[in-house]
């Protein structure tokens, strides 16, 4: 009986790494949740400065992205 808990076609080195689904579709998530951070800073951030996370807009791409 196999074990179903196995990653099947894992990567072997940093090349592998880099061309693989699971690397890409972590950058593209980050990048779209970036995106959407600077936006909604953009359109509906703290002006006055009192909100610390969307007072600014690396703060808003920062936990955006995350």
């Amino acid at each position: 009986m196999e074990n179903s808990c196995e990653i099947k076609n894992k990567p072997k080195n940093l090349k592998e790494f880099l061309k693989s689904k699971i690397f890409w579709k972590s950058i593209i998530g980050i990048s779209i949740g970036s995106i959407a951070g600077g936006i909604y800073y953009y359109f509906i951030g703290c002006k006055s400065g009192s909100c610390s996370i969307t007072s600014s807009p690396v703060g808003g791409i920062i936990m955006g992205g995350l």
